[in-house]
This record gives structure tokens, C-alpha cells and sequence, in this order.
């Protein structure tokens, strides 16, 4: 059987999956999630000891909530909203979480420039968690995340305007988002409670996160109704698909210092395989949650040869983020914003920043969202050569997607999403000829992911 038609197979089984599990998933939820003072007890079993089930805590704390669970080691505001379906076996407490979109995807509507593609796609992720305390102070957890992008997207990604980074055939991807790997994280961690405010913890992972950034977009509650990856994500967050990463990381209250060894080295264009391990680069990460409604994090890191194209081009990236996060008044209603700035360091003639802020209006039924963007890219990154503009030359690049969905069907835990987006792009003057002066991208879609798990 050839891996295309494994992942076919695998694609079909779980979303005939999906409202099986979230019938299992419901009668679960009729106990719902705690505030950050309360834990869940299990199902009244035979006695007493069978009864206490997994608490729902933090997957790097005992004393955390659960809803602080954010991509990798990061922490996101304790008023996010959670997506999945949730499983209790045992000592054991597992959580499936998923996003998927079909969808038809056309950049540069009005066809102003050259540089633009439509496709039929279906952008997803799959992700199995699990946790279980180990004695009285310690804490095991796993991850493993899955994305058919290889098989659903293509080998050579999806359009997007002035996106780039990664390859295809041995070329730079440019206009286009790569796919993610079949395999985007397997990971283990396990955490050492001190008391009940501080916490030693290690992460290991092949693939991993390394402790730099803000939470992924694919996982961030701003980011999760948009198909479409940052423009800025190879500024901020393109290391969420790292091919060997280990973080050691100490929590006090509401602080935490963390520090990475991982690859620098971005995936390469081979996406069923694992990349070699070469831990060759380092961050450092501070993160406060000063309140329930905020995460602020500050980051740096030396990332060694990340692009494929660029091997001997190391980087220094430094980034700071906040999120917000606020439960509204009224059913499954949360207000999510993210404002997030990312900077590449090479060489005094290679420097970019990239500025994000986006924001998302969740309710059961519906969605509104948006995100503005602002960044710099090189005329190299943008695949023009010395023919057209100097090597080194930068371009400020604007872009504006706005976007809304509303609830088409319900299968048990199961939300069917219609919903449609649009963007818009303005980028410097000697991009015209070949973006045009105003492109337009827009996109209809069909999102399938989890009920929300609302704390009590």
C-alpha cells in the first residue's frame, strides 16, 4: 500500500471516528472543567480508590489549570477557551484535540499581479494528550500530533500571497505555506512539584516545540477559526516542528524561566520521514500570567542554518507576545486577542521585523474574527534576483484578512462550520508590477473541530 492511501485511509477512519468519539466524549463533559482552585473528581466506581480518576490540571503543573495548556511548554491566558474530547482511563487522562478545513482557497481574486493560485485543500492537525501524576509530587505527560497536509494540501503547500520558506523540489517555497509533517510532535514530559507555587519540569520531543515564542498559531484560540498560517510565521513561531528539542524549565506562581537545546534546522521537503537531530541551537524564555486574562512572554534564540536553501545563514530571532483571554457572559462565549512581534537578526544588512495582532469572537454557533499583519521580507525571499532589485533590498509588507462562520451541523461533540474570509494585501510600490497594487485574496470553507469544554 503506497502512503498516499495509507493517509487516505487514515484521514477516513478518523472522521468516521469523530462522532463515535464524541458520544464517548459527552457523557464525560456532563462533568465539566474547574476554575483554577477546583479539581475534577472520577465516576462513582466500585470503592473508594477506583472512584479518584485524573485530575484535570495543567500538563506541566499539579496546581495550574488546565485551560493555561497551550503548544509545546507555553502557557495561554486562563480564560482561553478548550476544544476537545476528553477520556478518562484509570490513573490516566487523555484529550484528543483536531482542526480541519475543506476548503476553496483563491489568492488575488481580481488577478492585479502574476504571483497568485487558487487550489481546493483541506489544512489540518490531529492531537492525542495524555497525563497521569507519578506519586505524591510528580506529573508524566505525552503528546503526539499528526497533519495529512502532505496528502490534503499537497508537497508543495498552499497559495498565499508574499508567504515564503522551506522548499519544494530543492527550490524555496515562495507565495505558498508548506505543508506540516505527517508527524509534528511526539513528545514526553514530566514535572517535579516543590510546593504547591513552584514546579521543575522537562520537555522531550522528536519532533518538539523548543521553549521560544508564543503558543503556535495552529493552536492559538486567536488563530484557530483562520486557515491560513501567519505571514510572519518564520519570524515568530516556525520552530513548533522541531526535530529534536529538550527544554528544562522552572515555574514560581504565575512566572516561568525556560531554556531549549533543539535543531535549528527547519523540516525538510521529505514529510513522512524524521529529520536528523542535530540540537545546534538555544532560546531562553521568560512568561508571566500576571491575571486570569493575560499571557506575556519575551524570547531569544540562536537558531542554526533554519532554511534548507540558506545553510550557512544562522539567525538570531528574538519575539514578545501577549494574549488575551476573556470568558463573556452568555453560553461558550470568549474573547481571544494576540498581539506578537518577531525579529530576524543575520547580519547588519539582513534585519526584519514581523508584527501580528489578530483576534477572535468565539461563541458555539458562530464566529467573527480578523488579523492584521505588518512585516519586512527581502527581495531574495521573494525570489527576485539581482536582475530586479539589489540582494539585500527589504519591502514593508500589509496585510488585513477579516472572516466569519456559523454552526451548519452538530454531529454529538462534532462542530460542522461554514464560513468564508477574505484578504487583503498593500506591499511597497516596486512589488506592484508583479503583486499588483491592491491584491485580494478570498476563501470559502467547511471547519470540522471539538466542542468547547467550558470551566464551571
Amino acid at each position: 500500500m503506497t502512503v498516499k492511501k495509507i493517509l487516505l485511509s487514515t484521514l477516513f477512519a478518523l472522521l468516521t471516528a469523530l462522532p463515535l468519539a464524541a458520544q464517548h466524549e459527552h457523557h464525560h463533559n456532563q462533568q465539566q472543567m474547574p476554575d483554577s482552585t477546583a479539581q475534577h473528581q472520577g465516576h462513582r466506581m466500585n470503592n473508594q480508590h477506583d472512584s479518584m480518576q485524573m485530575p484535570m490540571t495543567h500538563a506541566f503543573s499539579r496546581n495550574l489549570p488546565m485551560t493555561r495548556n497551550a503548544s509545546g511548554t507555553g502557557w495561554l491566558p486562563d480564560e482561553s477557551p478548550m476544544y476537545g474530547h476528553m477520556y478518562h482511563r484509570s490513573d490516566w487522562m487523555f484529550m484528543l484535540h483536531y482542526n480541519l478545513f475543506l476548503r476553496y482557497n483563491n489568492q488575488d481574486i481580481f488577478k492585479g499581479g502574476n504571483r497568485g493560485d487558487s487550489q481546493f485543500d483541506a489544512p489540518n492537525w490531529f492531537m492525542l494528550m495524555g497525563q497521569r501524576f507519578v506519586g505524591k509530587r510528580g506529573l508524566f505527560r505525552f503528546s503526539g500530533m499528526i497533519s495529512l497536509d502532505p496528502l490534503t494540501v499537497g508537497a508543495n503547500g498552499y497559495p498565499l500571497l508574499f508567504q515564503t520558506g522551506e522548499t519544494y523540489n530543492n527550490a524555496p517555497l515562495i507565495d505558498r505555506q508548506h505543508p506540516h509533517d505527517l508527524f509534528s510532535e511526539l513528545s514526553v514530559g514530566y514535572t517535579h512539584m516543590l510546593s504547591k507555587e513552584a514546579d521543575v519540569f522537562v520537555y522531550l520531543g522528536y519532533p518538539g516545540e523548543p521553549a521560544l515564542s508564543n503558543v503556535a498559531f495552529m493552536h492559538r484560540p486567536s488563530a484557530l477559526n483562520n486557515p491560513d498560517s501567519p505571514l510572519g510565521h518564520h519570524w515568530q513561531d516556525a520552530t513548533h516542528i522541531t526535530f529534536g528539542v529538550a527544554t528544562l524549565g522552572f515555574r514560581y506562581r504565575n512566572l516561568k524561566l525556560e531554556g531549549s537545546t533543539f535543531t535549528g534546522r527547519e523540516p525538510d521537503e521529505q514529510r513522512y520521514d524524521f529529520d536528523k537531530p542535530r540540537f545546534d541551537s538555544r532560546t531562553v524564555r521568560l512568561t508571566y500570567n500576571p491575571t486570569a486574562n493575560w499571557s506575556l512572554q519575551a524570547s531569544h534564540a540562536y537558531v542554526k542554518g533554519p532554511e534548507v536553501s540558506e545553510p550557512d545563514e544562522d539567525v538570531y530571532r528574538t519575539t514578545a507576545s501577549a494574549l488575551y483571554g476573556r470568558k463573556l457572559p452568555g453560553d461558550n462565549r470568549f474573547l481571544t486577542t494576540t498581539l506578537n512581534w518577531g525579529f530576524n537578526y543575520v547580519d547588519p544588512h539582513h534585519k526584519e521585523h514581523s508584527v501580528l495582532l489578530e483576534s477572535n469572537l468565539q461563541n458555539s454557533r458562530f464566529a467573527v474574527y480578523g488579523r492584521y499583519e505588518w512585516l519586512q521580507k527581502s527581495a531574495d525571499e521573494l525570489g527576485f534576483g539581482e536582475d530586479f532589485f539589489g540582494h539585500d533590498t527589504i519591502f514593508g509588507i500589509h496585510a488585513l484578512t477579516v472572516g466569519a462562520n456559523r454552526q451548519l451541523a452538530q454531529a454529538g461533540s462534532v462542530n460542522f462550520h461554514l464560513g468564508a474570509q477574505a484578504s487583503i494585501f498593500r506591499s511597497d510600490t516596486a512589488l506592484h508590477p508583479y503583486y499588483g497594487d491592491l491584491p485580494v485574496s478570498a476563501q470559502v470553507y467547511l471547519r470540522v473541530f471539538p466542542n468547547i469544554m467550558v470551566p464551571r
